[in-house]
């Protein structure tokens, strides 16, 4: 990927003290699960609706449950039971909550997600680039694996980092860091292609450069607000826009 055509998509206008030359320069690339690699909203609503049901409670739209999306299956669950971002359930009812909702979730994983335009196009010509390629996701190890293997997109990856993997998930920045370790590389040659806050946060506490895809789930926001180095349609889209240092 020696050869990088200009390209045109929209920058932002960041705090980031990486200097946004491009083509950038980087090693390796970390790339985010859901509302990145994957469109699992629906299998997510799915549990989410059988859990309330076992319940006796309101169903949550798909609408809804997209902004729920993004820090784990625990705090997707508490926003399903509060209807609330940040509140806390009963605990008792939590624990009744998460048992059944990852009893559902288990049994349908991978039943209707699918995996977003540009995904294998970009992961192909990242691989062909020589970078190092990790997947870091915030979802259960017991859950993206088979996600990951049922959806064909398991081997693409050296790395992969679930939620429970490390003592610390995004938005904290340690799974990048550990990233780097396992790579033998520094933060600043490392790019982490994500969809959301978590994405964002997780990067510049890192001090790694991050692009956003504009089509996942940043809680109904558009991702142009966040702090971030370039929006970039799909993956392939992401994969011009860098060179192999």
């Amino acid at each position: 990927m020696g050869d990088v055509s200009p390209v045109s998509f929209p920058i932002s206008h960041s705090s980031s003290p990486i200097p946004m030359n491009f083509p950038l320069p980087v090693k390796a690339v970390v790339i985010d699960l859901d509302g990145t690699l994957l469109d699992t909203a629906e299998d997510l609503a799915d549990a989410a609706e059988a859990m309330l049901v076992d319940l006796g409670m309101p169903a949550v739209s798909l609408a809804e449950i997209k902004t729920y999306i993004g820090n784990g299956v625990s705090r997707l669950v508490k926003r399903s039971l509060t209807r609330d971002m940040q509140a806390e359930p009963d605990p008792a009812l939590f624990e009744q909550a998460l048992a059944s909702y990852e009893k559902h979730y288990g049994a349908h994983v991978s039943r209707k997600s699918r995996v977003f335009p540009g995904v294998i196009d970009g992961l192909q010509a990242l691989r062909a680039g020589g970078y190092r390629l990790a997947c870091i996701t915030n979802k259960a190890a017991r859950f993206t694996h088979p996600l990951l293997k049922d959806t064909g997109l398991f081997d693409y990856f050296e790395l992969i980092l679930s939620g429970d993997t490390l003592p610390k998930k995004k938005p904290d920045p340690m799974p990048l860091l550990h990233a780097c370790q396992v790579f033998g590389i520094q933060p600043d040659e490392l790019l982490l292609i994500g969809d959301s806050l978590n994405d964002t946060q997780a990067a510049r506490a890192a001090g790694c450069a991050v692009f956003c895809v504009p089509y996942g789930y940043n809680r109904g926001r558009p991702v142009s607000e966040l702090d971030l180095d370039a929006v970039v349609p799909t993956l392939a889209d992401a994969a011009k826009l860098i060179v192999k240092k």
